[in-house]
């Protein structure tokens, strides 16, 4: 009877409402056709060897053994992981610093800095990397001629043992984040009253107070957003290694530039057919990207001091 009431109401409350049901279905559709379905079939794709073209077959969690054997995966994923720290220091600081300079009193037209710095997360991301090719040039490189000028030997960084092709990409990755990061912060610390200051001011507080114990503090879920975002950027990390090493598919010399995007379109469909381990390469990927922002989340969201009281008290 019971389950017999709830249908009825479902049914009740699925045709009262069925205007508006109407207008949000388009929405679940295209969801359920162009997102969901990829990523359960990808998973279902992960347990089979496949070519794209012959018959399927299964293999239980055979790419992921696979995946987790083989040493070019661990150079990717070390690279991978070397370029998104490295780079993120100054993403993170260099964002938060030109925040703070825009949101002071002192700076005027902070709308032409604003998209000044915001240009390279809109400009496409093959030109800004053939522009970095010819600032790394070995032979006629703009670095190199700046560093001919006080005497010094030009650097191979595209090329040579393949080590210094990290540090091209840091450069193009932080470049390319700091104008996100510092629009998003500039948001946020405009959101935050003017009476805080003031009182803190007030109090005898001075500026390096201030950011310290003010300002970072009340940006901390907006830090935590940002690290989010980057780190999603940082494991699709394609274009930039991939046009600097002149359209390698295994990263340049030594696989040095070699990230884990480059390293999973490389099995398929771009430098080969086998969409099953692809399928399993991306799911750990997905697996890093959680356990990172996981991480990331129970380290800077700040904990209630009185919760462990509460359920001790609960508990007896």
């Amino acid at each position: 009877m019971k389950a017999a009431a709830k249908k009825n109401r479902f049914l009740h409350a699925l045709y009262e409402y069925r205007v508006a049901y109407a207008y949000i279905a388009p929405f679940f559709l295209l969801f359920a056709i162009f997102n969901l379905f990829p990523m359960v079939y990808g998973f279902f794709l992960s347990f089979f060897r496949w070519d794209g073209m012959s018959a399927m077959h299964f293999i239980g969690i055979e790419n992921y053994v696979n995946l987790l054997k083989d040493v070019l995966f661990w150079k990717a994923f070390k690279n991978t992981l070397f370029m998104g720290i490295i780079a993120h220091i100054p993403i993170l600081l260099g964002g938060l610093v030109l925040a703070y300079i825009l949101n002071s009193k002192l700076v005027k037209g902070q709308n032409i800095f604003k998209t000044i710095y915001f240009m390279p997360m809109v400009t496409s991301s093959v030109a800004i990397t053939i522009i970095f090719s010819n600032l790394f040039g070995y032979n006629y490189g703009l670095i190199n001629w700046f560093l001919s000028l006080f005497g010094e030997a030009p650097i191979n960084w595209l090329g040579g043992d393949g080590s210094l092709i990290r540090v091209a990409v840091i450069v193009m990755f932080a470049w390319k984040w700091i104008g996100w990061n510092m629009v998003i912060y500039l948001a946020g610390m405009q959101g935050i009253s003017n009476d805080i200051y003031e009182a803190a001011e007030i109090d005898g507080a001075n500026h390096v107070q201030i950011v310290f114990r003010i300002l970072i503090p009340l940006l901390k879920p907006i830090i935590l957003f940002t690290l989010i975002q980057s780190t999603i950027g940082m494991f699709n990390l394609f274009t930039e290694p991939f046009v600097l090493t002149g359209s390698s598919w295994t990263g340049g010399t030594n696989n040095g530039g070699l990230t884990l995007m480059i390293y999973l379109l490389n099995k398929a469909p771009q430098g080969g057919t086998a969409y099953g381990y692809a399928s399993a390469v991306a799911y750990v990927i997905t697996v890093f990207i959680v356990i990172i922002s996981f991480v990331l989340n129970n380290t800077m969201t700040d904990k209630d001091p009185y919760e462990g009281k509460k359920k001790r008290r609960k508990s007896a």
